[in-house]
């Protein structure tokens, strides 16, 4: 009897086990199965999500003072130029002693001229002189001797007047004669041509051997070597130039000089309503006469919202920066620029002070971009 009674029972134990083992499966493999659809939900929401377009530097604009400026171009031109020539007619040129570029000083030979013909000339004028002298001599004493025999009734008073006259003419006659003289030792010192001025020769036309009229231009002098350039302002902005005020020039090299402001025109051409505003200029070694040159006069200080230049995007001919958004985005805001002083641009209107702007980069931006921002700390 305890033999069948314990058939049943092993039989039963076997079938719950088995029950209990079927479950425990079932609930791992729903398990797993909800972990991988967890997994491969948040898959897919990572892959639809949009990705930053590139991490940026977010920076403000700065308000700082900056100098007001009136640009302006021109020519340079010599402060005065002398024209030294020949002061005497049909001399030979025996000797030239400058060149164009040479720096004289006032006296300074710079040409000579065969002196033979002419101090022949000195030599016969003295002499002439020398007979006038014997001359108005003689006529002097005669009229002397002709007055003390008035009385005596000697002489008529015809014979009198003539010697008296003959007096004058000689004492005329010496005149005209140390009149000569001067003249030909006048000719004498032209023989050798002075600067009359110091200077800078910027031109020469004198020839060894040439014989040339008096008046015929030998050279061309930049008077002092001071030299100035010649702005055209328009009419309306005259006001703001003062005499005295700075002005920078560019020469085409690069190089800038500092100039002051000499004078301005007081007229104003008629056909480009433009004014010629005198600026002195240093002397400098790519500074010279005659080439054009561009610069700037600064009329004082303002105050003036600037941004670096590298936050610049220049897209359709305009100027814009991109500004980020509270959803980490940025938008294309159009800017007006304004003068630029080093790395930095005035920004005149589009901008307010206190926005967020993106500091380089931006041209690889477009309008709506999600940004990523790179922390203060880390970008230093």
């Amino acid at each position: 009897m305890q033999r069948s009674l314990s058939l049943p029972f092993s039989a039963t134990w076997l079938a719950i086990t088995a029950l209990c083992a079927m479950a425990v499966g079932g609930a791992l493999f729903l398990g797993a199965d909800s972990r991988a659809a967890d997994e491969s939900a948040k898959t897919a929401s990572s892959a639809t999500a949009p990705r930053p377009a590139l991490t940026v530097n977010v920076i403000q604009p700065t308000s700082a003072q900056i100098a007001a400026t009136l640009h302006a171009n021109g020519n340079v031109a010599a402060w005065q130029e002398a024209s030294i020539g020949a002061e005497s007619n049909g001399l030979r040129l025996t000797d030239v002693r400058v060149n164009v570029g040479d720096t004289v000083r006032a006296g300074q030979v710079l040409a000579t001229f065969a002196a033979d013909t002419v101090q022949a000339d000195v030599a016969q004028a003295r002499a002439n002189l020398a007979e006038a002298q014997a001359n108005a001599a003689e006529s002097r004493a005669n009229a002397e001797r002709a007055r003390l025999l008035s009385q005596s009734g000697a002489l008529s008073a015809q014979q009198i007047q003539q010697y008296a006259t003959a007096a004058q003419t000689g004492v005329a006659r010496v005149e005209a004669a140390k009149a000569m003289l001067n003249s030909q030792q006048l000719r004498m010192k032209h023989t050798q041509v002075l600067a009359p001025d110091s200077g800078v020769i910027s031109a020469r036309t004198a020839t060894v051997g040439a014989v040339v009229g008096a008046g015929t231009e030998l050279f061309r002098m930049v008077r002092k070597g001071r030299l100035e350039w010649r702005a055209e302002v328009a009419s309306s902005e005259l006001p703001r130039i003062k005499v005295g005020s700075s002005a920078r020039l560019t020469a085409a090299s690069g190089a800038q000089v500092e100039g002051k402001v000499r004078t301005i025109a007081p007229t104003v051409d008629a056909q480009t309503r433009n004014a010629l505003v005198y600026v002195d200029l240093p002397a400098h070694p790519d500074i010279r006469a005659g080439m054009f040159a561009r610069g700037e006069f600064v009329l004082g200080q303002r105050q003036a919202i600037t941004v670096p230049s590298t936050a610049l995007v220049v897209r359709d001919g305009f100027s814009n920066v991109f500004e980020l958004t509270p959803e980490k985005k940025v938008r294309m805001v159009r800017v007006q620029t304004g003068q630029r002083t080093g790395d930095s641009v005035e920004i005149i209107s589009g901008l307010s002070a206190g926005a967020s702007i993106v500091a380089r980069g931006g041209a690889f931006l477009n309008d709506g971009d999600l940004v990523r921002v790179q922390p203060a700390a880390a970008s230093q």
